[in-house]
């Protein structure tokens, strides 16, 4: 497969497409950057998991990516113990003559970027930064352990993590140094929820070095926890601080972010991530009717399961024109015109 990402990708497409697969590669793109390929395959099931069929059907897994004239490949191949070795990592320049390529190595683990990055390898240093940044947000568990409802470090916060376990060590930052950024998802929430007033965000009586998600309803003055919200508003609080924080990630990556929203809400999201996408990549998958709506065709990315192969596809404005005078996206999706339904 080969795929042109613009600011802004919406994936539709029936379960089991594809969609939340490609996302994935995201993530382990980011265990092989941060140098955690070795605990993070065996933590998803080790490396036949990771392959299609398992290494009976399939050997490798190979990719490239580029940057422009930058570019960084690999291939992984799976080991006797089940875990995986880098077969081939190499940075590339395109060049107008023959392209530069660089080896990073061959047999190893872990990946050999950061090793270029530090030895000041010109092209590692505009690559690694870039892939480094790109962050996937699941926020599905909602249940009552879920780690965004556990008091946590409040020095946790120098970033948000994929999964809100340090949110409210990230709130508590941005009252105190991006009140703008803050007041923003504020509002937000209460955009969607007028019963929220605003967090309650203070260390911890017994511990000083931890905090907890608490909040108060609008002229209240009743300290709620992260359990009294319900999934939709947590999973809207989750979303609006991703989106709203004062420096996201170069490219925002989320896997069916209106799951438990209001249809309200979704059209709140879809406005939120369109401004976003301005500025930022944005790299979404999404089962929902409304918040496809939200977007144009340009940006949708349709994919389809053929003979047990993911097959994307982006929408082109011009190819719809006529029918979106008279339907919307949704109409045209639910219709089947679109594809990407089951069959």
């Amino acid at each position: 497969m080969e795929i042109d990402l613009n600011n802004l990708n919406v994936f539709i497409g029936a379960n089991g497409a594809g969609k939340s697969n490609f996302i994935s590669f995201f993530t382990l793109l980011n265990a092989i950057v941060n140098e955690q390929l070795s605990v993070f395959v065996p933590k998803n099931g080790f490396a036949d998991s990771f392959l299609h069929y398992g290494r009976q059907h399939t050997d490798a897994i190979a990719a490239r990516l580029e940057f422009c004239a930058n570019g960084y490949q690999f291939t992984l191949e799976p080991t006797a113990l089940n875990r995986f070795i880098f077969t081939e990592e190499t940075l590339t320049y395109q060049r107008e003559a023959e392209p530069y390529v660089k080896s990073l190595g061959v047999g190893h683990d872990e990946s050999n970027l950061e090793k270029f990055y530090n030895s000041n390898n010109e092209i590692a240093k505009h690559v690694m930064p870039i892939i480094k940044s790109w962050q996937v947000y699941h926020f599905q568990d909602t249940s009552r352990t879920a780690k965004v409802k556990q008091i946590g470090s409040i020095h946790d916060h120098a970033y948000f993590r994929s999964d809100a376990s340090n949110l409210a060590a990230f709130l508590y930052k941005l009252k105190l140094k991006h009140q703008m950024q803050y007041r923003a998802i504020c509002m937000t929430i209460q955009k969607v929820a007028p019963f929220f007033g605003d967090f309650v965000l203070e260390p911890t009586l017994e511990d000083r070095s931890s905090i907890e998600l608490k909040w108060r309803e609008k002229n209240g003055e009743f300290p709620f926890t992260a359990h009294h919200l319900s999934d939709g508003t947590l999973g809207l609080i989750c979303l609006a601080t991703v989106l709203l924080q004062p420096e996201p990630p170069a490219s925002i990556i989320i896997d069916e972010p209106e799951l438990g929203l209001h249809p309200f809400a979704i059209n709140i999201l879809g406005g939120l991530i369109r401004s976003i996408s301005k500025s930022n990549q944005i790299i979404l998958s999404t089962q929902s009717v409304s918040l496809l709506d939200q977007f144009q065709a340009n940006d949708v990315i349709v994919t389809e399961k053929i003979n047990e192969v993911s097959i994307f596809n982006r929408l082109k404005e011009e190819d719809l024109e006529k029918w979106l005078e008279d339907y919307s996206l949704s109409e045209l999706w639910e219709k089947n015109y679109l594809k990407g339904r089951p069959s």
